[in-house]
């Protein structure tokens, strides 16, 4: 009976909370909103009680202020007048434009020659054949194996920057561009030619809008694999740069600011990813459905 009655007890406690939480498309944001908080909350209390030296785990409140700080005027040093911006004379919002423009510059080339490239090597055998090899050997090197020779090629400005956010981007485009290409069944474009379309209207009525589809999922990859880059790209030379900012404060044990840097870092991936998969919904508005 008391198993019972617990069971009883148990069951009506979580209907009340299941009925606590909004129905609908908000159930999902009010579920994510708790789990933040219980986030926050945990991690409060491990910082309040010091189980873990606040060098190595700030609060979320000195994290905030590093954040603040990192985005206001502040003396240089206390009793000084003079001001300064932000950190290293910056604001944080212009160390993550600066890192944004580096991966518009460099993973959008990726994005618009992977493509034209991808296209090529999965309709032509030949092609694919003798570029393949290179590909994937590109593909299967990690970016900080060739940041190096990059900077003894191009210095350690932008340009080195830049060129390494599209190495890391372009590889994943044209693969995934492959792949589309490839598995658009041959009986499509027979078909398309069998009622009278030519090659090029096979191209752009048959073969692209079956590929596009890939095309946007491989961008995602792209985007992302060059964001996570970023701290690689700008690990010399990287200021103003959202990752040089992080690298730098993690060297002068400025833990609470590295966090905020991770932090941002990770909001922008995640708004990046969004954008990418809303402009894929409206570009691709067929993918799923055929």
């Amino acid at each position: 009976m008391i198993s019972i009655a617990a069971g009883r007890a148990s069951g009506s406690a979580a209907q009340r909370i299941r009925v606590a939480l909004p129905a609908g498309p908000w159930r999902g944001i009010a579920v994510r909103v708790l789990s933040l908080a219980l986030f926050v909350a945990l991690w409060s209390a491990i910082a309040a009680a010091r189980l873990v030296d606040p060098q190595f785990l700030p609060s979320p409140h000195a994290v905030w202020e590093a954040f603040v700080r990192a985005n206001s005027w502040h003396p240089i040093a206390p009793g000084v007048q003079r001001e300064v911006p932000g950190e290293q004379n910056y604001f944080l919002w212009e160390h993550l434009l600066a890192s944004l423009q580096r991966i518009a510059a460099g993973a959008g080339a990726a994005v618009v020659l992977g493509p034209v490239t991808g296209f090529a090597l999965g309709t032509s055998k030949t092609l694919a054949t003798l570029v393949g090899p290179y590909l994937n050997f590109l593909r299967t090197l990690p970016p900080l194996g060739y940041i190096g020779l990059l900077i003894v090629w191009f210095g350690i400005g932008d340009t080195a920057k830049v060129w390494l956010l599209f190495l890391a981007a372009f590889p994943p485009v044209v693969i995934a561009t492959i792949a589309g290409a490839q598995q658009v069944s041959a009986d499509r474009s027979n078909a398309a030619r069998s009622l009278g379309a030519n090659r090029l209207q096979v191209i752009t009525r048959v073969l692209l809008p079956a590929t596009a589809p890939e095309v946007i999922g491989g961008i995602r990859v792209a985007i992302g694999f060059a964001w996570t880059t970023v701290v690689a790209a700008e690990l010399n030379n990287g200021i103003p740069g959202i990752g040089g900012l992080a690298f730098l404060s993690g060297q002068q044990l400025n833990t609470p600011l590295t966090m905020a840097c991770i932090i941002v870092i990770g909001l922008t991936a995640l708004t990046l990813d969004a954008v990418i998969s809303w402009i894929g919904a409206l570009v691709v508005p067929w993918k799923g459905k055929a």
